[in-house]
């Protein structure tokens, strides 16, 4: 095994890292304080190529694959959370069309998505549903050529920007479960204001509604009963970003927490050179960030593959993946904490809005027993 980046991944790395910090990190505040991230920055990552690695060429991506675009998350995670978020929700949008999209429907939503002329986004998750698809109350009724749709999603991020949606629903004929890829900016589709959380606050969370809202056929992704196993894909990429973007926020803490106890002096001497407690601490964090790190990496060279081949392998790694990288993070940025004493409880410095932010990544794309009710569900179903 060999675990040096290629060229090509040091390049998207580098490319990453470079867009968060010159571009993106003097707007931290401003994302934050004003709810909402302008399109100028998400047209900005797409000029730096940062909205289409995982895609083919083709279609206006980087053809990176997903092992480049958890690497460009890991760096944008590291400084806005927010934004992370974002593109992780439009990645899952555009993943969708590029796996089950008709060749249409692929040319019509990825150019553009890639781009950053327009967002993506997907919506499964409904006021009375969370992670049983079995409660989808949002319908699609035959009419000629075109079906119509009518219901409401919850927590849909990105739903208020321009651009095409996959949204799952159920048939109201058969029963099933379909996926149809929609168009944002058509009649019959509106947005609620969006949620206040408790982090994250540039990342919008909305509710969107669907009211006689007619989409033609064409736009159906596959067949109809193909949405369950679309939607196990589909929220598999969804957490393979969030994951990505955890190990981000787990390493801006450890960067945090390395700055402070190195300039923090205690009679003359680096607090972290003089306390052995905070060394062991630090060592802990560490420890840590390597092990997700190396976990998020290898599901994302996976992805590229088992998406398409495996699905439901898809699905298991990436809620284990999920699962442990939030969790982890979760537990390094709340040591982190700890390393700055008082001072990490003050809004001045960025581990409080960490702390805050960290605190919702377990819950998000699926609370933790969930994650591990899934793969132990897989683990049992390959065994028998």
């Amino acid at each position: 095994m060999d675990f040096n980046l290629s060229k090509e991944q040091l390049l998207i790395q580098q490319t990453a890292r470079e867009f968060t910090d010159k571009f993106l990190a003097p707007l931290v505040d401003q994302i934050e304080e004003e709810h909402s991230i302008p399109m100028e920055v998400f047209q900005k990552a797409g000029e730096h190529g940062l909205l289409g690695i995982p895609f083919p060429e083709e279609v206006g991506g980087a053809g990176g694959g997903y092992d480049g675009y958890v690497l460009a998350v890991e760096q944008i995670g590291r400084v806005s959370s927010s934004l992370a978020m974002a593109i992780a929700a439009h990645t899952l949008g555009l993943a969708c069309f590029d796996v089950f999209g008709t060749q249409a429907q692929r040319q019509a939503a990825l150019p553009s998505g890639c781009s950053g002329e327009l967002i993506a986004s997907f919506a499964f998750t409904e006021p009375t549903t969370g992670s049983d698809p079995k409660q989808i109350t949002a319908t699609a009724r035959r009419d000629g050529d075109w079906y119509i749709l009518n219901g409401t999603k919850r927590f849909i991020t990105n739903a208020a920007y321009p651009g095409y949606l996959g949204v799952v629903v159920k048939e109201s004929e058969t029963g099933q479960l379909a996926t149809f890829m929609v168009d944002k900016r058509s009649a019959g589709y509106s947005t609620s204001k969006p949620w206040r959380k408790l982090a994250m606050h540039g990342g919008q969370l909305l509710d969107l509604y669907f009211e006689d809202y007619r989409v033609p056929a064409a736009n159906l992704m596959g067949q109809i009963g193909d949405g369950y196993k679309q939607l196990l894909a589909g929220i598999g990429f969804g957490k393979l970003g969030m994951a990505a973007y955890s190990l981000g926020l787990a390493q801006g803490a450890y960067d945090d927490a390395l700055a402070y106890c190195m300039s923090k002096l205690h009679r003359g001497t680096p607090i972290l050179a003089k306390f052995q407690a905070l060394q062991l601490m630090l060592a802990d964090i560490y420890e840590k960030l390597t092990a997700i790190r190396l976990m998020l990496y290898k599901t994302a060279t996976d992805a590229n593959w088992a998406a398409k081949k495996n699905p439901a392998v898809f699905a298991r790694e990436c809620a284990a993946t999920k699962d442990f990288v939030t969790g982890t993070a979760r537990e390094i940025v709340n040591t982190a904490l700890d390393m700055h004493g008082c001072y990490g409880l003050m809004e001045d410095y960025p581990i409080a809005r960490r702390y805050r932010e960290a605190v919702m990544f377990p819950q998000i794309e699926g609370p933790a027993h969930i994650q591990k009710v899934i793969v132990a569900n897989s683990i049992i179903a390959a065994y028998q």
